[in-house]
């Protein structure tokens, strides 16, 4: 087992040798592409002048004035009692006091 395991490492490197090597070939690489600039902001200007107010507005028209309701019905007139009852006569109550 020795033996073939060197004899196929020397057979392996006999032939990988005796293989036609193609004439050498130089191969240019791509230009590299142009970097990409990429702008940064940079820190917050000062704050701007303030502007001037703006005007007022015009006044809205005036909403028209509502109608007057209507007078109310004058209630019916109540009936008339009837005549009380006549009394007994000749009737006479004496209170006593008590002692």
């Amino acid at each position: 087992m020795r033996y073939s395991i060197i004899a196929a490492a020397l057979c392996g490197a006999i032939l990988l040798s005796a293989c036609e090597r193609p004439a050498t070939t130089v191969v240019t690489p791509a230009a590299a592409p142009a970097p990409v600039l990429v702008a940064v902001p940079g820190p917050a200007g000062p704050q701007g002048v303030q502007g001037d107010a703006a005007p007022k507005g015009e006044t809205g028209a005036t909403g028209s004035t509502g109608a007057t309701g209507a007078t109310g019905s004058t209630g019916a007139q109540g009936n008339t009692g009837n005549t009380g009852n006549t009394g007994k006569t000749g009737d006479t109550v004496i209170v006593v006091p008590p002692r």
